[in-house]
């Protein structure tokens, strides 16, 4: 028996002095990032924001199986933020609507989720050219049954069946009306209710998972007060997709005591934030990094290998490295790293080995210490 079925849904139960402890971290956590985000100037905060929803458009879709081309994802949410991009960025009708529904979701999250609002997002996930080949209900609710399934056709393994399409209106009406009632509950602890009872439901024959994220990602600046999205819940959990569905499954299987999925849902948005607060941090090193060579003249082959060494670049950096990934010859590719060590920007490293590398000069890391 699925949860949809037992004679008390949707009244979803949980541990509260599980819990809460949890909340409490994760509130506090969100607020020394937003206390963060606001001590760095404008120009950083727009590259985060852009970089955070261009990760979490690709990695929603990408749990889905759909691979998105992350440059256009990038240029078209840039176009959304208003953030200046080169004069030959390309545009794709598909995934612009894909940046609208998330956008939507984010930037207006004051605003009441509605049947409307719903259809809207489904139709921009799918265009008419899609629906052609698809042949999906869009902007409608499903009209037949949902069931997600796995293996090779003829051998097929269900995991789950949704409820009859003819429960889908009330079921949705039920739960919209949750959704922007002033329940008391904690807006995380919505969250994680609202995705688990979304996907439950399944109301349309295909954008489930994104949207019920899309919701979850409303729910969560609801949280915050603050439509500046600055991480990426889907990208955590893509990293974390087997988990991500088997307490999925679990949860739709079981009773409605779903205290297992929440404390699912919270940790993995904890680990997000873990995340975002060590890329924050990077973003602010390289903001005082530049800053300190403010004075020194650098070719651009120099400054690209240079982020990328702020960005955790693996392994050690030769000039056979350095000439690849600049695409220049090795005679200058050695040039530009000596000239980087008289100007004590790299230092040569001491191991040894067949090869000379470099790194970054450790009085210039002592700066930020």
């Amino acid at each position: 028996m699925y949860s949809h079925e037992l004679p008390n849904w949707p009244q979803f139960a949980w541990n509260s002095h599980t819990i809460s402890p949890l909340l409490e971290l994760i509130h506090k956590k969100q607020q020394q990032l937003i206390a963060q985000m606001r001590s760095i100037d404008f120009q950083a905060r727009e590259e985060v924001v852009l970089e955070a929803v261009t990760e979490e458009i690709i990695a929603s879709s990408r749990i889905e199986g759909e691979l998105l081309d992350s440059a256009l994802v990038r240029s078209s949410v840039a176009r959304h933020l208003r953030v200046k991009q080169p004069p030959n960025s390309h545009f794709s009708k598909q995934i612009g609507g894909i940046v609208a529904m998330n956008r939507d979701a984010a930037q207006n999250f004051a605003q009441p989720l509605t049947k409307e609002r719903l259809f809207y997002w489904h139709t921009l996930l799918f265009t008419k050219e899609q629906n052609r080949f698809t042949r999906i209900t869009v902007g409608s609710w499903r009209l037949g049954p949902a069931d997600v399934v796995s293996g090779p056709l003829g051998d097929e393994t269900v995991h789950f069946e949704a409820p009859h399409a003819d429960r889908v209106e009330s079921e949705m009406e039920r739960f919209l009306n949750w959704i922007d009632q002033e329940t008391g509950l904690d807006p995380l602890l919505k969250a994680a209710i609202a995705h688990l009872w979304f996907v439950t439901i399944h109301p349309f024959d295909d954008g489930n998972g994104r949207i019920g994220r899309a919701i979850a990602d409303l729910m969560l600046a609801r949280s915050e007060n603050s439509s500046q999205r600055f991480y990426s819940l889907s990208m955590q959990i893509e990293k974390e997709r087997k988990g991500y569905y088997t307490i999925l499954e679990k949860s739709q299987k079981g009773p409605l005591e779903i205290t297992p999925w929440i404390d699912w849902f919270l940790h993995c948005l904890q680990r997000t934030l873990e995340t975002a607060d060590t890329s924050l941090n990077r973003s602010l090193h390289k903001k005082k990094f530049w800053k300190a060579l403010g004075g020194i003249s650098l070719n651009e082959r120099q400054c690209k290998v240079i982020n990328l060494l702020l960005d955790g670049f693996e392994g050690n950096l030769t000039s056979s490295k350095w000439a690849k990934l600049t695409k220049c010859s090795q005679d200058t590719a050695l040039r530009d790293i000596l000239d980087l060590v008289t100007k004590d920007v790299l230092v040569k490293n001491r191991d040894g080995g067949r090869s000379t590398s470099y790194a970054l000069c450790p009085l210039i890391d002592d700066f930020f210490n």
